[in-house]
Parts: structure tokens; sequence; C-alpha cells
């Protein structure tokens, strides 16, 4: 099915302004945005408009009741120059679960691709070419009802906007154990990308940043004895090089995409893999007993985030030097370099915008 959408274009591009050698992550925008409301039941009016300020009502069911939805996705350039999307259907599909378990409406596979293709397009010279840089896409999906009242909203807007960045952790991180707070717990919405999700983790992390971490270790909310994830990513713990040890998601972490991407990256390599529940104790011990040759994230802005140090109950268990790490670092250049058509893509996960 053919979907025509309106193009307005900018008058005045803000391309100029931006210093692609020096991005701060999540700062500097593209000229362009994609905008299509949900009214009368139907998704319609779908367009790309220039980036700008939204008009708002101080009772928008969203800012009183969550219903606020989120996907984070990058566009790269190939050696010809050419954009390219990563597994872009997966974004698309995992969005829709997330809107599911808000009580929002799904958006038509076929509506969110043609926007976020023309998009791009639209916006393919604010795509960074420097190593380790993309154009950040970010598809979003809020309740727009004029109305206080507990129950789902029946309007909504979906938006894409852009952002080029650099890498999102410029160094290997610290990380503290969470032992207090619970981010999520069976039967909540630990696995949608709510903002809701990232909300309640904001006090726990600036309470972690003043003890000297950059993040934290989200553990089960029934003991606090098992790993689950991290405040941005999916977590990865390496033993002796060999075996690779990663919660399994049980509803309540995130299935990342970047995450089921190194999975498959492993297993082609043959890695041994275990997906299960993880104690917080095993690591540390693993870590004691200089088992635990490597430990990272995974995700969409991180792609691959080392993990420098594990602190738990005010004790810092060291890991092996970044440039020294086996696993993290084949990971990183074999997923960026697909992600950038540096290397072929045996997975058929690059997408191409002509």
């Amino acid at each position: 099915m053919a979907i025509s959408i309106k193009i307005t274009k900018t008058t005045q591009s803000r391309i100029h302004l931006c210093d692609f050698e020096n991005i701060e992550f999540g700062k500097i925008f593209s000229d362009h945005m994609f905008r299509v409301d949900y009214m009368d039941g139907k998704w319609q009016n779908p367009e790309i408009l220039p980036y700008g300020d939204i008009s708002i009502s101080p009772s928008l069911s969203a800012l009183h009741y969550g219903q606020s939805i989120f996907e984070g996705m990058k566009a790269f350039k190939n050696p010809e120059g050419k954009p390219q999307l990563f597994r872009p259907m997966e974004n698309i599909k995992r969005l829709n679960k997330s809107a599911v378990r808000m009580g929002m409406p799904e958006i038509p596979e076929e509506l969110f691709y043609e926007g976020l293709k023309q998009l791009v397009s639209l916006d393919r010279n604010w795509i960074p070419t420097k190593d380790g840089s993309a154009l950040y896409l970010r598809p979003f999906m809020f309740a727009t009802d004029d109305f206080v009242g507990v129950r789902p909203s029946i309007n909504y807007s979906f938006i894409i906007f852009c952002c080029p960045v650099n890498s999102y952790y410029p160094k290997p991180i610290k990380v503290k154990v969470e032992k207090k707070y619970v981010r999520a717990s069976d039967g909540m919405a630990g696995y949608a990308k709510a903002a809701g999700n990232y909300g309640i983790s904001m006090l726990p992390t600036m309470e972690a940043k003043k003890e000297g971490y950059d993040q934290i270790i989200w553990t089960d909310g029934r003991s606090h004895n098992h790993v689950e994830e991290s405040g941005t990513t999916n977590l990865f713990f390496v033993i002796n090089d060999e075996l690779i040890l990663t919660p399994k998601p049980d509803g309540n972490i995130l299935e990342g995409i970047t995450r089921d991407s190194c999975l498959q990256l492993l297993r082609k390599e043959g890695y041994k893999i275990e997906e299960r529940n993880i104690s917080i104790s095993e690591i540390i011990e693993a870590a004691k007993n200089k088992q635990l040759t490597d430990a990272f994230g995974t995700g969409t802005a991180a792609i691959i985030a080392k993990i420098a140090a594990i602190g738990l109950d005010g004790t810092d268990y060291e890991l092996p030097e970044a440039e020294n790490r086996k696993v993290s670092n084949w990971l990183y250049n074999n997923i960026y370099q697909i992600q950038t058509g540096k290397i072929a893509d045996p997975f058929s996960w690059v997408e191409t915008i002509d």
C-alpha cells in the first residue's frame, strides 16, 4: 500500500551550527521531524515538517498518567555515502509491543517505516561520518487527550526526530550494584520501553554518581540477588574469555536489539552462551578469582559499553584494561562495521536507503 506523506522542508537549515567533530550526545537536532496523529480510531495526516516546538495543553493526558513510549535507533552512512538503517523492523515491532502493554494503539509497521525512511533520506547530510558516530533516531508516542481522568487516552501523537551523536560512553564505566531500589518486578512493564521505566531510574543513578559511579546494575525485585540490566543497557559477563553469561529476558528487562545482535554474532563465532538467572555473588566471586575477563553493556546508544569496575557494598571489583578485552572489542568492531557497511552483513540486518 502506497503511503502519502506531506513534506514541508525547512526554509533555513541549521546544519552549519553543528560541529561534527565535537557533538554532545542528545543536544543537536536535525532539520526535520516526522509526525502522525491518532484520532477517531485511526492514524492520519502523516507529515514531515521542520523540527520545532510542539504545542501541548496543561491537561495533556501523557503528562499526568504516563502513557509515553519511545525507541532508540541509528542511521549510518556506508562507504558509498548512502544512509543505512540497522534492523529497523525490530525497533518497530518492539515499539508496538510497548504500546500494547501501555494501553496505546499500535502504529502500522509500513507507516512507521515509510516515515522513517523519508525523514532519514531528507536529513541524510546530518549523518556524521566520524568513527564511532551516527545519526540517532528517536521515535516516540504519547497520549494527547486534553482530559484529566484515569483512563487510556483516545488520541495520540507519534513523532520521529534525529540528532547527530558521537559515542555515548567515551570511556569504560564504573557501575554500582543497586540493592535498595527496584526497576521492575513480575507483572510490571519492565520489558516495555516506557518513559516511566527511565524516570524511576533517575534518583538511584544520581545517588550512585555521587559515590563516583557512572551507572547502576539493577537487581531483581524479590531478593536483590540476581542481575537484571543496567540503567541504559543489557548486560553481559565473560568468564575466562570463553563462557558468556547474560540475563534471560523474563518480562522484567528490555529485550535489546543490540543484545540480540551480539548473541547472534557470538553464536556464529562458536562461543558458549548461557542465558539464565545470574547471581551477583557468582559475578563477584569470578571477579575476585580473576576469572571475570570482560563485562559490558549493550544498547543502541552505546553499542558496547565496557565496564571498568563493579561496586558492591562499598567495595569496587576492578576488571581488565579495556584494550585487552577480547570479546567486547571484537563485538564492537563487528557490529559497528556491519552498521557502516565496511564488512559483509551475514544476517541481512542493514537496510540501505537510496
